[in-house]
């Protein structure tokens, strides 16, 4: 039954991604907006709604702790897992505005993450305000002002749609990455402790690589269909929502508090979260200016082995 669910979680989410990244161009076109930055709005929202439902489950149930750990190992999965995948399938070309606009918001989120949880290891409710008009601040930018950041290889191939059949993709995609990735997580987690894997290493893997899942779906499947700048835009996107809307809402819901027993959240994998953020700057620059490679990938893959084996032992 746990391979059943695994393997129906799989299709839902190819599915789901494939309906949503056709509600994403189809959008774009409508609106006349770049397409990264539907992917960095509608797609990254999408994507991130299982952090949210988790994070908020969490925190309703008094789990506070088990909602950052869930943000910071997605976040370092978007980076080191899905956008390592994603460009070793096919490299991705990027303009000023990733390191003008894109990065820096996804930093100082980060960082912002950072000073509101490492000293009283609490996001307070006035923090979780902070964080979510920071989110509508950013929303509003990238809406007026931002440009297209990835070049559209295959233009031609857009489909117009009327805005019934974006709104319909568009819900049917969400649920299809949100019912796949709750298959998916259910299954694996079944599957690890019959097999007698840790709670531990089961939320270091199985829990923030699930969530993960949707955004590597969306992002493969629109790397294949030559859609960049809404792969790329989803992950850096992604990752800005993960803290400002998914803490942001949960801590405005409840204070988010780091317990004794997860302080390893803030004296170890926040960091790890904040270097490899860190990182896609100079990835982005080196060997190849404003390019990410199968090189880029493989390092950003090393370093999120490293993370799990490390969180493992």
């Amino acid at each position: 039954m746990n391979i059943l669910y695994i393997l129906g979680g799989l299709v839902l989410l190819v599915l789901g991604g494939n309906w949503l990244l056709k509600a994403a161009v189809g959008l774009s076109l409508k609106l006349n907006i770049p397409k990264i930055v539907i992917g960095m709005t509608i797609v990254s929202f999408a994507t991130s709604a299982p952090e949210l439902i988790v994070s908020v489950k969490s925190a309703l149930n008094g789990a506070t702790g088990l909602a950052v750990g869930n943000v910071i190992g997605s976040n370092i999965a978007n980076l080191g897992l899905v956008l390592a995948i994603t460009v070793i399938l096919s490299s991705i070309d990027v303009e000023k505005s990733f390191y003008k606009t894109d990065w820096p918001v996804m930093m100082i989120a980060s960082i912002m993450l950072y000073v509101f949880i490492a000293f009283d290891r609490t996001i307070q409710q006035y923090e979780g305000v902070i964080l979510f008009i920071t989110l509508i601040a950013f929303l509003v930018y990238l809406l007026r002002f931002q440009k297209q950041a990835v070049v559209d290889e295959m233009p031609e191939d857009d489909e117009e749609l009327p805005l019934y059949k974006i709104a319909l993709f568009l819900a049917i995609g969400g649920f299809g990455l949100w019912g796949g990735s709750e298959l998916l997580i259910n299954g694996s987690i079944s599957l690890a402790k019959s097999l007698g894997v840790s709670d531990a290493i089961i939320g270091v893997t199985v829990v923030s690589v699930g969530t993960s899942i949707p955004e590597l779906a969306a992002s493969v499947i629109a790397v294949l269909k030559k859609e960049k700048a809404i792969s790329l835009g989803n992950l850096i996107g992604s990752n800005v929502f993960n803290i400002l809307a998914v803490l942001g809402i949960t801590s405005m819901i409840t204070p988010v508090v780091v317990k004794p027993d997860a302080l390893s959240l803030i004296t170890n994998d926040i960091y790890w979260m904040l270097a490899i953020s860190f990182a896609i700057l100079p990835l982005v620059f080196f060997p190849k200016g404003l390019r990410l490679g199968w090189r880029d990938g493989i390092i950003l893959l090393v370093v999120y082995i490293a993370f799990v084996y490390q969180a493992i032992m």
